[in-house]
């Protein structure tokens, strides 16, 4: 169980986040109604230091403003498409969370954990799931596009993913995290992991009644 909340913007929205215990905040340094300068997100991030994962997020940066990122804000993880990964250099060390889209071919070796997403960050429109299912079963997957509270236990129920991000799914308006929202979609995703792990135990625990019952026979 893996929860992100994307596209931090106000001290208010972050303060939301880790009251509602996620395990990442993202800070957007693309074109983006949630873009930062590194400077803003530097001051933005600070209560979340140690308390979760500061993760900067980018889609096809120069290497000067990878540069300027890393020097002045110091994520503790850098998200960007996987093409952008394997392009740019990143100083030895610094965790990556490779991104990967719906409608593009499956790499026939996948990183350990990837971000899944449609075409387009932040547009509120979910992927198709389809490669997204067969994913998940090879790599630990993060699902993002389109989830709110509202469906985000379908997407969880549907994918089985390793975690779920959500941007614009929690947002009162454009670029601005509702707090309620945001921990409505915690809540909602713990809710709907916890369901998935207690189904995969039951399922465990009826096999082995089964080949219990056959040995006794």
């Amino acid at each position: 169980m893996w929860v992100k909340i994307c596209g931090m913007t106000t001290p208010e929205a972050v303060e939301a986040a880790l009251a509602a215990r996620v395990d990442a905040v993202g800070f957007v340094f693309s074109p983006s109604p949630r873009r930062l300068s590194p400077a803003d997100a530097v001051r933005l991030a600070r209560p979340a230091r140690g308390r979760a994962a500061c993760i900067a997020v980018t889609q096809h940066p120069s290497q000067e403003l990878l540069d300027e990122i890393v020097a002045t804000f110091k994520p503790d993880v850098w998200q960007s498409d996987a093409e952008d990964l394997a392009a740019l250099r990143a100083p030895q060390g610094l965790a990556v969370l490779p991104v990967l889209r719906a409608g593009q071919a499956t790499p026939e070796r996948l990183p350990s954990r990837v971000l899944y997403e449609g075409a387009r960050s932040g547009t509120g429109v979910a992927c198709d799931w389809t490669g997204a299912i067969a994913m998940a079963r090879r790599t630990e997957l993060v699902l993002a596009g389109g989830l709110s509270a509202e469906t985000v236990a379908a997407a969880i129920e549907t994918v089985e993913p390793f975690g779920v991000d959500v941007s614009s799914g929690v947002e009162e308006r454009s670029g601005i995290k509702s707090p309620k929202k945001i921990l409505q979609f915690a809540e909602a995703a713990r809710a709907a992991f916890r369901a998935r792990s207690g189904a995969r135990t039951g399922r465990s625990g009826s096999r082995a009644h089964d080949a219990t019952e056959e040995e006794m026979r």
